[in-house]
């Protein structure tokens, strides 16, 4: 044996994983698609994306650059699945469907669950998912149709209407035999629900105790009566707070007469509730959706109207300190303490804001303890107010030497984070009664009111006992 065949270099190397560690697609794997694609090698790049999984190909698809995206797609025609699709970024996805003829998107339509369908034209123009509707089976337009009834981040819109429902008076043989025979079945359920006669559901039956049971028992005898029912027209995010309340799998969708048209089930609700947590950080921030696939001109829309609110509540600040512009003229070292007396106020409306806006997102917070909410949060601002006063007091004086302009810090700071407190609790609080969603507007109310409260109490303060 050569002495060469030793050395490392001459062992085989085991192909690299085209995911990290945290399941994300790692850069070079990427790189070398979008590089077989630009160089006209699409074999190649089909036989690197051929293994990965229909949510890792539309990770690939979301990484290329706008101007990349029609090769790569072109490329990888045949692998561009329908569950791939479906697992788009909706803007992603409708830049793809707007290159498509209406007869491809009806193709692909038919082919996913209903809500993934519904997922994929709803917002189409009119016109466009006409035309998809018109070149689709009947019983899927038919369907697909009746979803698009409900209102939009309903039940309706999420649920699939293919299930598995059967009749309280079968055995469970009969059961299973219907559960092997019917091609019309969904791909994925973990739940078997029973329904009466006239089509309402009476219980669930899970798979796995079906599967336990014995072929002569009676479907009665086993299956659970109680169970979560989700009315059709109900809210995602409260559809979101059921699973997780009760720990659900799936759960039976009912219509206005108790019937069930459809099920949702937790793959679904994982995407709302990382959807609707998104959505809450991004609109506190006055970011609008914050997602980096969302049209230029629309992002810029968002931000500059927020921006111009935040420009009014700015120039309501400036009108306070402008009321105290003769007090800072002889007094100059105010205007140098004044921004630190807002700002932290700010900071700590900010903090009881989030705290607050969670506790409504996920219920915790009700009518029933709003006032022990406010309680709770007024002593803590106390608490901090006092502790940041003191610290604030004792720092300006060991500075500047002036025990009145020190106290009237400490005074100004503890004021304001009361004033914090109170408004990061009731600003949010009144938008949710007002039926306003708390995560769009709060944040630049109590901003603008911890610095007005700020400015005004600390300059007012000073007004009376430093400037003659």
């Amino acid at each position: 044996m050569a002495d060469n065949d030793l050395l490392p270099d001459a062992q085989p190397h085991e192909s690299q994983s085209p995911v990290d560690k945290e399941d994300r697609l790692r850069t070079d794997f990427v790189d070398s698609v979008l590089d077989a694609v630009e160089a006209g090698d699409d074999e190649t790049a089909r036989n690197l994306v051929q293994p990965l999984h229909p949510a890792d190909v539309a990770d690939l698809i979301e990484l290329a650059r706008a101007d990349e995206r029609e090769g790569l797609v072109k490329a990888l025609a045949g692998i561009i699945s329908p569950d791939v699709l479906a697992e788009l970024n909706d803007y992603v996805r409708e830049e793809l469907i707007d290159e498509m003829e209406p007869q491809q998107v009806a193709d692909i339509a038919g082919q996913l669950d209903t809500d993934d369908a519904v997922a994929l034209i709803e917002d189409l123009d009119a016109d466009d998912q006409q035309a998809v509707l018109r070149a689709m089976e009947p019983d899927d337009r038919a369907a697909v149709e009746e979803a698009l009834s409900f209102p939009e981040e309903s039940a309706g819109r999420l649920m699939q209407r293919d299930l598995c429902a059967v009749p309280e008076h079968w055995k469970v043989g009969q059961v299973i035999d219907y559960l092997r025979s019917n091609a019309e079945l969904p791909t994925d359920f973990w739940e078997v629900f029973v329904v009466s006669p006239d089509h309402h559901p009476v219980g669930t039956c899970k798979l796995s105790t079906i599967l336990r049971t014995p072929r002569t028992k009676m479907v009665s005898e086993i299956m659970a009566r109680e169970q979560t029912l989700i009315p059709v027209d109900m809210d995602q995010e409260d559809v979101a707070r059921r699973f997780q309340k009760y720990a659900l799998v799936s759960a039976a969708v009912t219509d206005d007469s108790g019937r069930l048209v459809g099920m949702i089930t937790v793959d679904d609700i994982v995407h709302i509730i990382q959807q609707e947590a998104g959505e809450d950080i991004t609109l506190l921030s006055g970011a609008g959706e914050g997602d980096i696939n969302e049209p230029l001109p629309m992002t810029i829309r968002t931000r500059v109207a927020w921006l111009v609110v935040n420009l009014g509540a700015t120039i309501c600040t400036a009108s306070v300190v402008g009321l105290f512009r003769g007090e800072i003229g002889r007094f100059a070292i105010l205007a140098a303490l004044m921004p630190i007396v807002s700002a932290l106020g700010g900071n700590a409306g900010t903090q009881t804001l989030a705290v607050v806006v969670r506790a409504l997102a996920t219920n915790q917070l009700t009518s029933a303890n709003t006032a022990w909410m406010l309680l709770r949060e007024f002593r803590i601002a106390i608490a901090n107010g006092a502790a940041l006063g003191l610290v604030g007091a004792i720092g300006s004086y060991v500075v500047l030497g002036n025990a009145t302009l020190s106290v009237v810090f400490g005074m100004a700071m503890l004021i304001n984070s009361l004033v914090a407190g109170l408004v990061g609790v009731l600003v949010p609080v009144t938008l949710d009664k007002a039926r306003l969603d708390p995560a769009v507007a709060s944040a630049v109310f109590v901003t603008t009111m911890t610095d007005v409260m700020g400015f005004f109490t600390f300059l007012g303060l000073a007004a009376l006992f430093l400037v003659p």
